[in-house]
């Protein structure tokens, strides 16, 4: 069974300026609705002004409430922000909370968006408006829910803005694993920093990983962890610089599972990048990514 987050506000249309695009949002559940596989769709709530406002300058969430955001922080976004990028990313925000709570209740739920790890405090970047990743564990350590979350982020960039928004908290952890040279040129620091060296494939990744992720773990003992599964270190991902193959990511995201639900704890994947010109072979790696963690989450919810 696959718990997956999903609003039809997800989908936004073009914009009139820049290059991104949304139509891999309707694809991705496209494919999973087309995989046969078990799934249960749940819509979310759209985030709370004032949990944004906890973690991202308040004048910052004005402008993007009032869609009134200044052109030079719209190009370090990428797109404009109106009144239905506003929806939109208050819903996909929203979605990362409500994965959070359906994991833990299954051991594992998805957000089919999100994963916005490049917002900082009072601006918007690398086409990410709020931090969801910040902004949800924020809020699960401020209600209770968790003591330690331990972010891991697995996307081709660097999660800059996670790791400067959670900067200093000893209950919020962050881990990356990215290319070195890829964006942002000026890297934050994380917990954990791993810059990899361009062309990196399966068998040097997964070293990676098994070195590092089970270590981190260990060291920050969460009782929560949140997965940025961006799709971008595929060989074929237009933005990315590393090498993996579908295989490759299929076992990335079943070690991730494991790991983390071998030691009875939940976790929460938001999408993050994959990009593409043809929308619906990314679509189709987000899919696969969300059932192999599905389907590794079900041997530990079985046993």
């Amino acid at each position: 069974m696959l718990h997956v987050v999903h609003h039809a506000d997800y989908m936004a249309p073009r914009p009139e300026r820049g290059t991104f695009k949304f139509d891999k949002y309707y694809l991705v559940m496209e494919a999973l609705r087309e995989s046969g596989a078990e799934i249960t769709e749940h819509a979310p709530e759209p985030m709370p002004r004032e949990w944004l406002e906890a973690v991202h300058d308040p004048a910052y969430v004005d402008e993007v409430f009032r869609a009134e955001v200044p052109r030079e922080k719209e190009r370090r976004i990428g797109f404009p922000v109106t009144e239905r990028i506003r929806d939109r990313v208050r819903h996909t925000n929203g979605g990362t909370w409500l994965a959070a709570q359906l994991a833990m209740q299954h051991g594992y739920a998805a957000n089919s968006a999100a994963g916005s790890h490049h917002a900082l405090a009072d601006t918007g970047a690398g086409y990410c408006v709020f931090n969801d990743l910040a902004v949800a564990s924020n809020r699960l350590v401020a209600e209770g829910h968790a003591r330690r979350i331990l972010i891991i982020d697995l996307d081709v960039h660097q999660g800059d803005g996670t790791a400067s928004l959670t900067a200093g908290r000893e209950e919020i952890a962050t881990l990356s694993v990215h290319a070195e040279k890829n964006f942002p040129v000026r890297k934050a620091r994380s917990n954990i920093d791993i810059g990899l060296p361009d062309g990196t494939g399966d068998d040097g990744y997964m070293a990676v990983l098994r070195n590092h992720i089970p270590n981190a773990l260990d060291r920050f003992k969460p009782d929560f962890v949140f997965y940025q599964a961006g799709v971008d270190p595929h060989a074929n991902d237009k933005l990315g610089r590393l090498a993996l193959t579908d295989d490759g990511l299929a076992e990335r995201d079943r070690f991730v599972v494991s790991q983390v639900r071998k030691l009875g704890l939940p976790i929460a994947s938001a999408l993050g990048g994959g990009y593409g010109d043809e929308q619906r072979e990314v679509a189709q790696r987000h899919a696969r990514s969300m059932l192999a963690m599905a389907a590794e989450n079900a041997m530990f919810s079985d046993s």
